[in-house]
């Protein structure tokens, strides 16, 4: 099977952006890990092709996947025939909400024209 392009829109402690991650990872599917919650460019990035602020959104082949789950993600890969089931586990759940992150600071940024 070809590998598609795939662009995740995530946040570096989000359950359901690891989720995201250990589907991705469980499949070696190659992604670009578009960290939203410290670059605002991607965020609004995100926002701009999702149409909405929710994520995680994974863009696969030009198909965006908006406020998705690990598990779902793989689901719709597995519909759409981008991969064979995989029984193996992953080393986070694929379905589990953000943490309280209370103690996660963002990094600001400056952002140049």
């Amino acid at each position: 099977m070809t590998k598609p392009t795939i662009i995740a829109y995530l946040k570096p402690f989000c359950g359901w952006s690891n989720g995201v991650r250990a589907v991705l990872r469980k499949y070696d599917l190659p992604f670009e890990d578009r960290d939203i919650w410290n670059d605002p460019r991607q965020r609004l990035e995100m926002i701009q092709k999702s149409g909405q602020e929710l994520s995680p959104c994974v863009e696969v082949g030009g198909t965006m996947l908006p406020d998705i789950s690990g598990e779902e993600l793989e689901q719709w890969l597995i519909r759409n025939n981008l991969i064979a089931k995989d029984e193996a586990p992953v080393d986070v759940p694929i379905n589990a909400p953000c943490a309280d992150h209370g103690e996660v600071q963002s990094t600001p940024i400056a952002l140049k024209r």
